[in-house]
Formats: C-alpha cells, sequence, structure tokens
C-alpha cells in the first residue's frame, strides 16, 4: 500500500512529514510520488495563522477528490491537532484527524482504514500528551538530499501573547545532546552537508534537560561530525544570544555566520503587550554584539504589523529601527487574530487595511536595503552550495548567508559539471534585489 504526503507549512512541518514516512517505511508502507498512485493521501496542515489555516483547508477540499477512486484522506498536523472535532463535523469526507503526537501511530491507523476496523469515534481522537523525552528518529529523506533540518527541541514556554504553538505543540522540551549528535551523525552519512538547527526556541535548548542553556556545547559537538560543512540556526531568542554562543559562531568554521533572530517589534510598549521579554534597546545591543563578533553576518528576522494597539507613532518606531539596523534578510506578517490568546481577545485590533499598508512601506523599504547589501557583495568571491541546474546550463545554489526556500540565491556559469549539493567557489560580478550572479573560480577564500 502507497502513501502520499501533501506537506504545509514551516519547516517544522517538514521535519515531521519525515519522521511519519520513516515510521510507515518501517510498516511495510510504500510512499507515493503523487495523488494518484496513492491509497492513502495524508495532508499535513498549519494552524498558525489564518492565511495557513486557509491555504490547509483549501488543500484538504482538493485532495477530497481522489476519494472517488477510493483513496483514504488523512489531515494531520497543527490543524487538526487544535480543530479535530469540528473539522471532524464539517468534512465528513476526511477518514481520519490526527494531531502532531501522533505520527508514530500512523501505521496502525492505515492499517485500521485498510481493514475498516476504525471506530467513529476515533475519526477526530488526537493525542495531548506530550512526549517529555523527544525520540530519535529514522526520517526519511529524498533521495540525493545534501540539506536537512535536525530539531533540537519541541513545544515552547514563551507563551506570546499572539500566538498558539504552546496550546498545539505543548511545553518546551529538549532532545539529548547525545541524541542530536547521533541524529547528525545519521545524517552525514547520508550525504547531508549542511544542517539547519530547528526548534520553537533554538536558543533554549538544554535548559529543561540540564538546567543551563547548552546550544553552545551542542555545537560543538556537532563541528565535530564528518561530512557536514554547514550548521545554520534558526529560530533564535534575542535574550537568550549570549556571549558564548555569539564566540561559538565565530570561532567554528562549520557554523554559518547566518542566524534567524524573529524579533517581532522594536516599540518596547508593543513588545511589552506581546509578552516578549526584549526591548528596543536590549535587541540593538545584540544585534551590535554579533556584528562585532561577525562583521560578515547575515541576521535575518521577522516583523509582526498590525498588532492590536499598534499605533501610527509605533509604526514610525519600527521603521526607524528597520533603517537604522539595516538586516540583511528581513519578512513581515500582518498581525492575525487567534482564538484563543491574549491578543486575540482585544477590542482595539487595527483594520486590515492598516496592517496590509505598513507591511507593503516595510517590504518596499527592505527592497532597497537588500538590494544596497547585495551591491556590496560584487567582487566577493562567496562559497555556494549547488541546488539545481537552469535549463540554460547555469547553476543556481545559495552562499552561507543564505537559509533554504526563503533567502537568496546565487545564479553562476560554471565550466565543469555539478550536481545538487556540491560546494563550489563563485565570484560575484552583479547584484539585484534577492539574487547574486557570478561564475565558477577555482581561488580560495
Amino acid at each position: 500500500m502507497k502513501v502520499y504526503f501533501e506537506t504545509l507549512g514551516c519547516p517544522k512541518n517538514f521535519n515531521d512529514t519525515q519522521a511519519a514516512e520513516g515510521f510507515l517505511l518501517k510498516g511495510g508502507y510504500e510512499l507515493a510520488e503523487t495523488p494518484e498512485d496513492a491509497d492513502f493521501i495524508v495532508v499535513n496542515t498549519c494552524g498558525f495563522i489564518n492565511d495557513a489555516k486557509r491555504e490547509s483547508i483549501d488543500k484538504i477540499f482538493e485532495m477530497m477528490d481522489y476519494r472517488e477512486s477510493g483513496k483514504n484522506l488523512i489531515v494531520s498536523g497543527c490543524l487538526s491537532q487544535r480543530y479535530a472535532a469540528e473539522l471532524a463535523d464539517e468534512m465528513p469526507e476526511v477518514d481520519r484527524f490526527i494531531g502532531v503526537n501522533d505520527y508514530d501511530k500512523l501505521p496502525e491507523i492505515l492499517k485500521a482504514l485498510e481493514d475498516n476496523t476504525m471506530d467513529e469515534k476515533e475519526r477526530a481522537e488526537v493525542s495531548c500528551e506530550y512526549s517529555s523525552q523527544l525520540p530519535l528518529l529514522d526520517r526519511h529523506l529524498e533521495e540525493g538530499a545534501y540539506s536537512a533540518t535536525l530539531r533540537i527541541a519541541e513545544g515552547c514556554n514563551n507563551c506570546c501573547a499572539y500566538c498558539v504553538i504552546p496550546s498545539i505543540r505543548g511545553g518546551f522540551r529538549s532532545k539529548s545532546m547525545e541524541d542530536v549528535v547521533a541524529e547528525a551523525e545519521t545524517l552525514a552519512s547520508k550525504g547531508i552537508k549542511e544542517i539547519i538547527l530547528i526548534a520553537q526556541d533554538v536558543t533554549n535548548y538544554g535548559t529543561d534537560l540540564y538546567g543551563r542553556f547548552a546550544l553552545p556545547e551542542l555545537l560543538r559537538k556537532l563541528v565535530k561530525v564528518e561530512g557536514i560543512e554547514w550548521i545554520r540556526l534558526m529560530y533564535c531568542y534575542e535574550d537568550r544570544i549570549t556571549d558564548e554562543l555569539i564566540e561559538v559562531m565565530a570561532t567554528e568554521p562549520k557554523i554559518c555566520h547566518y542566524i534567524d533572530v524573529p524579533i517581532q517589534h522594536s516599540s518596547d510598549k508593543v513588545l511589552k503587550e506581546m509578552f516578549r521579554r526584549s526591548t528596543g534597546d536590549t535587541i540593538r545591543n545584540t544585534m551590535a554584539r554579533l556584528r562585532a563578533a561577525m562583521p560578515d553576518i547575515a541576521i535575518r528576522t521577522t516583523l509582526i504589523v498590525g498588532f492590536p494597539g499598534e499605533t501610527d507613532e509605533d509604526f514610525d518606531d519600527l521603521m526607524d529601527f528597520v533603517e537604522e539596523e539595516r538586516f540583511q534578510r528581513l519578512g513581515v506578517f500582518a498581525y492575525s487574530q487567534e482564538e484563543g490568546t491574549p491578543a486575540g481577545d482585544r477590542e482595539d485590533q487595527v483594520p486590515e487595511e492598516i496592517k496590509q499598508a505598513r507591511l507593503d512601506q516595510i517590504m518596499r523599504f527592505q527592497l532597497e536595503i537588500s538590494y544596497e547589501h547585495n551591491q556590496k557583495l560584487i567582487d566577493s568571491t562567496l562559497k555556494v552550495l549547488v541546488e539545481e541546474q537552469d535549463p540554460d546550463g547555469s547553476y543556481i545554489g545559495r552562499s552561507q548567508y543564505d537559509a533554504p526556500e526563503i533567502d537568496n540565491s546565487v545564479i553562476f556559469t560554471s565550466g565543469k559539471e555539478h550536481k545538487p549539493g556540491d560546494m563550489v567557489r563563485v565570484r560575484i560580478n552583479d547584484a539585484y534585489d534577492y539574487d547574486l550572479v557570478g561564475y565558477e573560480v577555482e581561488e580560495k577564500i
């Protein structure tokens, strides 16, 4: 029997899908490349913000069409975890809803559907018991994979005023250092060259298991894994970026001079109402410390505009901050009113048209900043990870300063044949808003 996965949302969701595929392969199932070829279709949903929920629901309805040919439809992930009972009432066409804690049960769930032995009351049964110890998983990777996420923790204790993640994924719990290193070694043995450390809060790693911020210690162990060439940090909280962490990043060549720090805002008033621990000054201080230790570091951040009560003055503060900090990578979200959150219950919601106008204003300005940063890279030589080849013969890759899917690309020509995952040196001779252009060279960096 074959299973097809349609995965939506963040890298953590894709990590879940890889784990689920691993469970199914061990259970004797095969993976299908298309829904047409599958006996079971699993839609792994996102339920974080309204746009993501709408996208997930649209995809579920799209996959319902395949049930006419006798396929079973399963819905998993955050949306399912959060709204299983409601979805089951509204979508009788879905055969089973499972949550974020149920992927290890998938083989037996599919077997029950196959044998028609599933009880109706089980159809929307999702587990709310969160494992205190994250298991070491044998995830399924696509053939030829060269980059992979490595989840070092699950859940979150931060309880920001706008966020539902703690209620979906539970409290923060770290994976043991031994298991993280073992997973990295397994990934390296499968040809992975870049590992991307992910969690809801990467910088909080180890506080539950070891009583301290243990990310620097973990990194010192991971850099010793043979075969891994790049280690990338995502989802780091500003107030937990310690001097020790910065020192490890600056001195260990395998750790990319790149960090993702979702700061959300710069106004002290808004940050306080978001239940964030940062202030505008602490954020500025942390950015300065990172740049002092690594002048070439690419800092990625995300901002939220239109949070309840955000005034014109608050937004002006944010615009001034973006101009001052001139982040290499920046994304902006319009605040999404989520039920069951303190911010969602507030009466001073910002109108949608104002949110969108503020988002557009920042992103237009960020376009200029990104172009400025890219122009400075002309005549430099970068180490580039090859990702694909264009029909015209040129190659597309990315540097250590770019995470997959969300950041810049490097487009280059070469007189050699390359495959995805190769590392080459590229001389940059042109630059655009979000792309660099160059040619392969032999010179060392």
